[in-house]
């Protein structure tokens, strides 16, 4: 369920820091597009996200549109997340900021689902 809000600004930078600017949604983002899925897998990352961050974040995902949730277990109720196109979509952004850290910031490396694609020649 996507939620409408009222926007700060009509710029679509703004509006779209609005959704993923915080430091942990494209971090969640890029997990999910590493396969993982639930919320254990979501909290074992190397970051170590705070579980109620998290949760929040989840939360916060869902209702932008971002991802979408499917119950895999009854009792206790337990989810699967996933990305939706507009989710999907941050990869390229994501995939920038790699880029952009690992030119600006020494010892960093870019994850290999985030590399660019050899030229052909």
């Amino acid at each position: 369920m996507q939620v409408t809000r009222k926007r700060r600004s009509t710029c679509p930078a703004a509006c779209a820091l609005d959704i993923a600017g915080d430091k942990w949604t494209l971090l969640v983002v890029r997990d999910l597009l590493r396969g993982r899925s639930t919320y254990g897998e979501l909290a074992a990352s190397d970051e170590g996200i705070p579980t109620n961050i998290l949760a929040d974040r989840l939360r916060r995902m869902e209702k932008g549109g971002l991802i979408e949730s499917t119950p895999y277990q009854e009792r206790p109720v337990r989810y699967a997340y996933a990305l939706t196109e507009k989710g999907r979509d941050l990869g390229a952004v994501l995939a920038a900021l790699a880029r952009w850290g690992k030119r600006h910031l020494p010892g960093t490396r870019i994850p290999p689902e985030f590399r660019r694609p050899a030229r052909k020649v």
